[in-house]
């Protein structure tokens, strides 16, 4: 072998030895290079679930029209302020509870302008038993109201389960805290008649406190739908205290409301529907006269410690402000709130 050809083999060897070392460091190196990377990475991080988070969302929104209940859950509502009531020193905390949901919808600022909102609220009811287990139905364009079970219209108190035990067996829990909810499949909405539609969206939460005279009772007024063909009926408001018919009947003809020849059909029909109503304020005394001398004392204290609470969202970043639109009304039957939060 010549002494180019051996220094040729000496300078491979010293290569080859070169690329050794460095695969031997490189082995040596990727366990920390690995550690490194695993290091350097951070943990996916989820938020714990709230004991009462979805309280709100499990509370039937009654009386929200259908195709709004999507706008309603659009946002991230905060109703923190609604668990933190059940918390030791909260109004709820330790009471029995039924619940309802209801829409309010407002004009209230969002991200810079201004835009009508279906606001979710939750009414608390502080009572041993359940308020009621009747639905009222009224319309101004249903002459009539309609008080109906509850069941009628898919609706019923069950029992809410807080997260932490849904795992349970719902029977070995003593829950105190009910809510309203309904049956109803959304996606069947639309095989329904509109008529039975329509009265999902009519519908109130019905309450009646026997141990106090219900303003309806006392009123003297009674609505008016008189049906002129082919012309538009004649709607009005009666008072029978201060308003006379045959007055009452000239003044609608003199306005054009009513044609000259429909003058004692119209009379005849004013005096029925005040006949009517008088019956009905008269009959409802009597039951409720009827309904407090079969009452027993735990029963009338029940009703006179019951509470209504009324919870709006609480302000958040991702929702809009509905801090200046909170009003104490709750409905027609419930009348005001004690305390909204």
């Amino acid at each position: 072998m010549g002494r180019g050809t051996k220094r040729k083999a000496a300078k491979k060897g010293q290569v080859e030895k070169h690329e050794d070392e460095k695969r031997e460091e490189e082995k040596q190196e990727e366990p920390k290079r690995r550690a490194k990377r695993v290091k350097a990475s951070k943990p996916e991080y989820f938020p714990d679930q709230r004991n009462l988070e979805d309280l709100w969302k499990e509370v039937f929104p009654v009386g929200t029209e259908w195709d709004q209940l999507d706008t309603v859950y659009q946002f991230n509502w905060n109703f923190s302020n609604l668990e933190n009531a059940f918390e030791e020193g909260g109004d709820l905390h330790g009471k029995r509870v039924y619940l309802f949901g209801c829409t309010e919808p407002q004009m209230v600022p969002f991200k810079d302008e201004q835009k009508i909102v279906w606001i979710p609220v939750v009414v608390a009811v502080e009572s041993p038993f359940p308020p009621s287990d009747k639905i009222g139905i009224k319309s101004i364009q249903r002459e009539h109201e309609e008080i109906i079970p509850m069941k009628n219209m898919k609706m019923d108190w069950v029992p809410y389960i807080p997260l932490e035990n849904r795992d349970s067996q719902v029977e070995r829990l003593k829950s105190e805290i009910f809510i309203l909810r309904c049956t109803q499949r959304r996606a069947a909405v639309k095989q329904l008649k509109e008529e039975r539609k329509k009265k999902f969206e009519y519908c109130l939460p019905y309450f009646y406190q026997p141990l106090k005279e219900d303003e309806i009772e006392q009123s003297t007024v009674v609505s008016i739908l008189y049906p002129v063909d082919p012309m538009p009926p004649v709607v009005c408001d009666f008072d029978w205290e201060f308003d006379e018919v045959e007055e009452f009947t000239d003044k609608l003809i003199e306005e054009e409301a009513l044609s000259a020849d429909q003058k004692d059909a119209f009379k005849d029909f004013l005096k029925e529907k005040v006949r009517e109503a008088k019956k009905a304020n008269r009959e409802a005394r009597e039951a409720r006269k009827k309904a407090l001398e079969e009452m027993s004392e735990a029963t009338k204290a029940a009703f006179e410690n019951m509470k209504f609470y009324k919870f709006y969202p609480v302000s958040s970043p991702d929702t809009p402000d509905v801090s200046h639109v909170k009003a104490p009304f709750i409905n027609r039957y419930y009348g005001k709130a004690h305390k909204i939060l």
